[in-house]
């Protein structure tokens, strides 16, 4: 028989879990293959609870539980058993002269450090009494001796051990032993991980009562990322390119939405549902219906309307060329009127919180369409890798009122003018730089992204016009450093202005927009992506 088919045969069992999810039935699919099981505290009661013959820890050690559960496992019948090479001499002579028996498998998942991180309040004695010291232990045991112990730390693998068990009469193959050490060890990777990163955020240690402060200010010491993949892309931004997908398992933002029909989503879907979702996003808790176009993650239409029918509706007439294999992020239920008319376009994936059943069905019968789900998630630090290393940064989360602009125009901007300033603003700060929007009434016109000239993305935003621009205003994410970019987008028809302010010919720029006769505000605030 090859290494990798070989077979262990599962004698003794120690199950000790925090998630007690499926443990009564795994334990019983042990049980009937004749394996002794041993637990502690809860996990035996549970297990007696069912009906099911158990020893405890201390009979296996010879020793009480002891200091409030704090030392359990940590003894040397319990790490080695785990341990010992099976059929070394050395190794079976030290164990039979301290009698020490073998534990051939250990059910182990840990305490729920993160979920007692994110109690509100949570007391800084409860939160380092969650840190878990055996368990990871045992983990770390048995993983290492994958060769002689199995290591279960996830309940979604009980059915499928139950099931080779029964098919190996009450053993396992060695490639398994391996997998599940591999998991083990991720496990161990993951839950330190998430131990320092919360540590890390607490500047001094309070009193064990007192409530830990997790600040948000500083960025970590030390940049931890313990991510675990959930899909295999077929290929990333090139089909040479190999690429995978890794989530937090939270639930939130595009790596965990929930895909309804369509093909496998892309590498290069995922980046522009990302950017899509990053934008609808600017309208989370505004009344108004938003609906986005991105096209190689830059915006090519967006629009605010009573209806996503009406916002799909503008958004689309901004760029109807460019919307066309694009993908489209929606801030409101998609329904069956919006979804008839979405249709009629070629787009590769649509992301919203939810879909009516009608829309469903509308979009059913365009099959490789990608329809997304997504649950909004909290503002992350954004990281960008370099050579040699990583660049981490707060997410740009600033946002801008009306009451945060300063006029610095003698002509002030009208009502509907300051409310389409804000509207491209909100756009402007998703566009590649050098970035100008124009816009008007809730709807971008034109879109010039990624310009290494000021000047020039003026103009290619106003070439990419196909409605009106006269009336229109426009936004430019970084301050104009000469009177010339203000004056392209005058002349291609905008009334109004809003851009950082900040350049050292701030007053030119100012003296030209006064003799222009437009208004233009500053924000103090620019928004340059890279």
């Amino acid at each position: 028989m090859s290494a990798n088919t070989e077979l262990k045969q599962i004698r003794r069992a120690l199950l000790s879990v925090t998630d007690k999810t499926g443990l009564v039935d795994f334990a019983q699919a042990l049980a009937s293959f004749g394996v002794e099981l041993v637990s502690t505290g809860g996990t035996a009661r549970t297990l007696r609870d069912a009906g099911l013959a158990v020893k405890d820890i201390s009979e296996l050690t010879g020793f009480p539980e002891m200091l409030d559960g704090r030392v359990k496992t940590l003894h040397p019948r319990v790490h080695g058993g785990l341990l010992y090479i099976r059929g070394k001499a050395e190794h079976e002579a030290a164990v039979a002269e301290h009698g020490i028996l073998p534990i051939d498998m250990v059910v182990v998942n840990l305490y729920a450090f993160e979920k007692t991180a994110a109690q509100p309040g949570v007391a800084f004695g409860h939160l380092i009494e969650n840190i878990d010291i055996g368990g990871p232990s045992m983990v770390r045991s048995a993983a290492k001796n994958f060769e002689d112990v199995a290591i279960v730390t996830l309940a979604a693998d009980y059915t499928a051990i139950a099931d080779e068990l029964q098919m190996n009469q009450g053993r396992l193959s060695r490639a398994t032993r391996w997998n599940l050490a591999k998991k083990a060890f991720a496990t161990t990777a993951a839950y330190d991980t998430a131990i320092a990163n919360a540590l890390d955020t607490i500047a001094e240690a309070p009193e064990p009562e007192s409530p830990a402060i997790f600040a948000t200010g500083p960025l970590p010491s030390t940049l931890r990322i313990n991510l675990p993949q959930v899909a295999s892309l077929r290929y990333g931004e090139n089909p040479h390119q190999r690429a995978a997908l890794y989530a937090d398992g939270s639930g939130l933002g595009i790596a965990n939405a929930r895909q309804l029909q369509g093909k496998e989503l892309s590498y290069n879907n995922l980046v522009d549902l990302d950017a899509c979702w990053a934008l609808t996003e600017e309208f989370a808790g505004f009344p108004e219906t938003a609906v986005v176009i991105i096209k190689h993650t830059n915006p090519c239409g967006a629009a605010t309307g009573a209806t996503v029918l009406e916002a799909y509706e503008k958004a689309l007439a901004a760029d109807p060329v460019s919307a066309f294999g694009g993908v489209i992020g929606i801030n409101r239920e998609v329904d069956a009127a919006a979804a008839a008319a979405i249709a009629k376009l070629f787009v590769e994936a649509i992301a919203a919180p939810s879909f009516t059943p009608e829309a469903q069905a509308i979009f059913a019968a365009k099959k490789n369409l990608r329809l997304v789900e997504v649950k909004p998630a909290k503002p992350q630090p954004v990281a960008k890798q370099v050579s040699g290393g990583m660049l981490l940064q707060d997410a740009d989360s600033g946002q801008i009122t009306a009451a945060d602009l300063k006029i610095v125009t003698s002509r002030q901007p009208t009502p509907e003018e300051l409310a389409s300033l804000l509207f491209a603003w909100r756009i402007c700060k998703h566009v590649k730089s050098n970035a100008i929007v124009y816009a008007k009434d809730g709807q971008s016109i034109g879109v010039g992204a990624g310009q290494m000239s000021r000047v020039d993305a003026a103009r290619f935003g106003a070439m990419k016009a196909v409605l009106p621009l006269a009336g229109c205003v426009a936004a430019s994410d970084a301050f104009f450093p000469f009177p010339d970019g203000l004056e392209t987008v005058v002349q291609a028809g905008a009334t109004a202005v809003i851009q950082p302010g900040g350049s050292v010919k701030d007053a030119d720029v100012i003296a030209a927009a006064d003799r222009l006769g437009v208004a233009m505000v500053f924000t103090g605030i620019r928004h340059f992506r890279h």
